[in-house]
């Protein structure tokens, strides 16, 4: 499998954090990238800049869409956390990019509740940055959009994503 690295920015380019993985492949809903326990995970903020991960996941870059998610194995928690991003591009042979856009959905393995978090980081930085109305509406909609479907477990969120987890 291609190594890939995804990179997420904050708006106006800062470098956010990178995660090294694997391309699984595409299909109907997006880019499956693994990345399994122990990826290497570079962050640019606070005071670790390197880590790994601690549970196997499958990350969705959709082919169009607001948002990324990272559907994580057991025993996590979470089934999924997903970040409301701009739409990805690739930068690079084997490099995506982002821009991360504040806002953060989990939802929980145990009971299915979806949570939204970090909606005051992106009013502060909606303020603070001036992020464009054009980005203020994406975000806004890619949050709904994604509530919506992880909360019905609308596809890929039912099942789907199950068999790109299990290849990883």
């Amino acid at each position: 499998m291609t190594a890939v690295d995804l990179v997420l920015r904050k708006f106006g380019g800062r470098p956010h954090r990178q995660v090294a993985g694997r391309l699984l492949g595409e299909d109907a809903y997006g880019t499956w990238i693994a990345t399994p326990r122990g990826s290497v995970v570079s962050y640019h903020y606070g005071d670790r800049p390197t880590g790994i991960t601690r549970a196997d996941a499958v990350r969705l870059i959709p082919a169009q869409g607001w948002w990324m998610a990272m559907c994580l194995a057991e025993p996590d928690a979470r089934d999924m956390y997903c970040d409301v991003t701009t739409p990805a591009e690739w930068t690079g042979p084997a490099e995506l990019t982002v821009v991360d856009l504040d806002i953060d959905l989990v939802r929980y393995r145990a009971d299915g509740r979806v949570e939204v978090e970090d909606e005051d980081e992106f009013e502060e930085h909606r303020l603070s940055l001036g992020y464009p109305d054009a980005i203020v509406e994406g975000a806004l909609r890619g949050a709904a959009e994604l509530r919506a479907a992880l909360t019905a477990a609308d596809e890929p969120f039912g099942e789907h994503y199950r068999k790109w987890l299990a290849l990883v």
